[in-house]
């Protein structure tokens, strides 16, 4: 079982940035492919991006590419989201979820979500 806790969200000004951390209860939190999702009021939850278990790899939706970065801890169990120049429609709850298998997680299925972090993003 893997508990995920998200933090750091809030209100920026377009353009500034906000950093995303998602803490996971467990042992096993490195065995985990790990991603984040989000979802504005009205629309579907859309994938983000998504990092391997080891760091090695990582992957972007083309809308936050350049602009957001994945990364994660494994000694922390942590995994975060460096987001920079945001703009107005990135404004969402933003997800971190946990799923054994990559490809699964790329899909947008998932084994663990956490509660969500508002993200708000003033013009």
């Amino acid at each position: 079982q893997v508990q995920l806790v998200e933090s750091g969200g809030g209100l920026v000004q377009a353009g500034g940035s906000l950093r995303l951390s998602c803490a996971a209860s467990g042992r096993t939190f490195s065995m985990y492919a790990m991603g984040w999702f989000r979802q504005a009021p009205g629309k579907e939850r859309e994938f983000v991006a998504a990092i391997n278990w080891s760091a090695a790899n990582t992957y972007y939706a083309d809308s936050v590419k350049g602009r957001f970065t994945i990364s994660r801890d494994n000694a922390k169990n942590t995994a975060y989201l460096q987001m920079n120049s945001l703009k107005p429609e990135d404004a969402a709850v933003y997800y971190c979820a946990a799923k054994r298998s990559l490809e699964s997680l790329l899909r947008g299925s998932y084994d663990y979500c956490g509660q969500g972090t508002q993200v708000t993003v003033s013009s």
